[in-house]
């Protein structure tokens, strides 16, 4: 259906570590207990999310199977015809939980340095690569800091990391940022995460997508044609206004050659 509309299918591969088995919002806060359906979360080492259950640390054997999920979590997304995946490693998720000394403090060949910490992303980018080929877009989701630097994951951690990952072969970096801590201060403002998006680029020689309050069609199109990024990426604008698109288009004077038949009578008039 998605392709039939002329659009392009992506999916997202995650694993939410200690963040996982939550209650929805909307149902309750923290940890699910065992006795109500819920599951002994894993992670690098066994530090709990402010206010969930303490996660179980992984083991070795562990980590090589949690590769091989994401290898045929994306040979999967292939066969159903999605058309790219994207690896999250951002918003305090396992991934992400890896990178940051913050919440890896293993002692062994995925803890300590830069190039510990980051092993098990770069391996799950080259086995997700390697199942799709090369024709298939394999982005990352990465969070630039965990706004507590120095002592947190950086920026500049990322910019290295988003080097190597592209070596890796992931084609680009969705940059955003935080997640890994509660109660962390953020300093929000429309387009608030796109200067990271703009340093991996020139610090790592990697298209990037920026967001976070990209709300505008004006302040999204002046991203891309500044250079700042490569795209944009959109979330809670869409939730607002599903259509944003053909509103966007109309108001950078885009004639869309897509309307679906029964809203054409909500066409804007040509000015």
């Amino acid at each position: 259906f998605i392709h039939s509309q002329g659009a392009v299918a992506g999916i997202q591969l995650a694993h939410a570590g200690r963040k996982g088995s939550t209650y929805r919002d909307w149902t309750g806060a923290g940890s699910v207990p065992l006795s109500d359906g819920g599951w002994t979360t894993v992670a690098p080492s066994a530090v709990a999310f402010d206010g969930y259950a303490t996660p179980r640390a992984l083991t070795a054997d562990d980590i090589a199977a949690l590769v091989e999920a994401f290898r045929a979590a994306a040979g999967r997304a292939r066969d159903a015809g999605f058309d790219l995946v994207e690896v999250h490693a951002a918003h305090g998720y396992l991934l992400h939980q890896f990178l940051s000394p913050s919440s890896n403090e293993r002692e062994d060949e995925w803890g300590g340095s830069l190039e510990n910490r980051a092993r098990l992303l770069l391996d799950v980018v080259r086995a997700v690569r390697a199942e799709v080929g090369e024709s298939m877009p394999v982005f990352v989701r990465m969070s630039a800091t965990d706004w507590i630097e120095p002592d947190g994951w950086t920026l500049a951690q990322t910019e290295t990391v988003a080097s190597w990952v592209r070596q890796a072969g992931g084609d680009a970096i969705d940059v955003s940022s935080g997640g890994l801590l509660a109660g962390v201060r953020i300093p929000t403002s429309p387009g608030y995460q796109v200067p990271f998006a703009d340093a991996i680029r020139q610090a790592a020689s990697v298209p990037t997508a920026a967001v976070g309050q990209i709300t505008d069609a004006h302040q999204a199109e002046e991203i891309v044609a500044s250079g700042r990024a490569d795209a944009v990426f959109v979330a809670r604008e869409f939730l607002r206004d599903p259509h944003f698109p053909l509103r966007a288009a109309h108001t950078l004077g885009v004639d869309l050659d897509y309307w679906p038949p029964q809203y054409r009578r909500g066409r804007w008039p040509k000015s």
